[in-house]
């Protein structure tokens, strides 16, 4: 079975946050229908914007989102980036997409600073999470009902997951692969990647 990862993308995204994971997985799913061609692939991959207009990630690169949040595919696996998200905080529909979205996928992760989207939807409470080691005070100031813990590359807390900074989220998403699919998916996608993965996180 085919599982829906859908990618959140908003004006001031980090450009590693989004697309390492999305990298990730369609990198996993190539290897996946490389190794068995004859079966569904494993992962479908797109992006979701508020409407389906352009959005500037941080940098200036431009990003056309597949779906908008009114009219878009089952979600099996939900990922928030981060980034310059303090417009997107303030962002009522955003906020209650998130917060309604979630609770019917198996997963939803957030990279970066996108634990502060996953907490202002009222995710997050009581959870061990983590973001970029530079907005740890921050995250733990704004939402004191969260754990924060600096030092992992990510947090799973089973139907929630939170990364690290920027690069982290690949390894988070590399860890997602384990759990939606399998651990040797997991290690050959990395390989492929040649990313050296520090599969260190805790759950």
């Amino acid at each position: 079975m085919t599982l829906n990862i859908a990618i959140h993308v908003f004006d001031g995204v980090e450009v590693l946050d989004f697309a390492g994971p999305f990298e990730v997985f369609t990198t996993a799913t190539r290897m996946y229908t490389r190794a068995a061609p004859a079966e569904p692939p494993a992962f479908n991959v797109f992006t979701v914007g508020r409407t389906r207009a352009p959005v500037l990630a941080r940098a200036g690169l431009k990003v056309e989102p597949d779906h908008a949040l009114v009219s878009h595919p089952p979600i099996d696996c939900l990922v928030v980036p981060g980034g310059v998200v303090i417009d997107e905080l303030d962002k009522p529909d955003v906020v209650s997409w998130i917060a309604h979205t979630a609770p019917a996928t198996r997963i939803t992760a957030s990279v970066c600073t996108g634990a502060f989207l996953l907490a202002r939807a009222g995710l997050l409470d009581g959870l061990q999470v983590t973001t970029h080691w530079e907005d740890v005070a921050d995250l733990r100031a704004a939402f004191p009902a969260l754990q924060v813990i600096e030092g992992p590359r990510w947090c799973d807390a089973g139907r929630l997951v939170t990364s690290a900074g920027i690069s982290a989220g690949i390894d988070m998403s590399l860890h997602l692969v384990r759990r939606l699919h399998s651990a040797a998916l997991a290690t050959r996608t990395a390989r492929q990647m040649d990313f050296d993965w520090t599969d260190n996180g805790v759950v």
